[in-house]
């Protein structure tokens, strides 16, 4: 069996980055509403690569569960490092996508109305406030900051699920007003 050593000083200089990007992305994300750049570029059909992106990341992480359930570290760490390049993809495709698209407004009635917005509106607030989160929680598995990194992915680990899963749902219910 691998011996992990534990690494504070990568996290020590690991986490400021993490709070400067999370600020940055956060910041985006709130702008990105408010100003829209004008392209050439059509980048209307990018949902469906966020929704292919939040799905694969959703797997992952239920695979990384697994492995990591099993007591294989390498493997969960691997697929961990595949969930946040996913992530990343899909962050990154996101922003360009809502800076440059107009949004795309619920057209449903009824209860189902209601139920989209309640999963919008869960999905947008836990999104922003797991972000950070995630970072540090990647930063504390990196670093081998075993006792750190558990206690924060308790609950770090089913809201990211939580995300990413309610990603995709969105996108479905969005998609015959496309």
């Amino acid at each position: 069996m691998t011996k992990y050593v534990e690494r504070p000083d990568l996290a020590k200089k690991l986490i400021p980055i993490s709070y400067v990007v999370s600020v940055v992305v956060i910041g985006l994300i709130a702008i990105m509403g408010v100003f829209k750049i004008e392209t050439e570029v059509d980048f209307s059909g990018l949902p469906l690569f966020h929704s292919i992106m939040n799905s694969c990341t959703f797997v992952l992480l239920l695979i990384a569960l697994y492995f990591i359930k099993k007591g294989n570290v390498e493997a969960h760490k691997n697929t961990m490092i595949l969930a946040m390049v996913a992530s990343a993809i899909f962050l990154v495709s996101y922003v360009l996508y809502h800076i440059t698209e107009p949004p795309t407004r619920y057209g449903g009635q009824g209860p189902l109305r209601t139920i989209y917005f309640i999963i919008l509106n869960t999905h947008i607030l836990l999104a922003g406030v797991v972000f950070p989160f995630i970072l540090i929680s990647f930063i504390r598995g990196i670093s081998y900051q075993i006792e750190k990194h558990k206690k924060l992915v308790r609950w770090v680990f089913p809201v990211w699920l939580y995300v990413t899963l309610t990603g995709p749902i969105l996108y479905l219910m969005l998609s015959p007003y496309r």
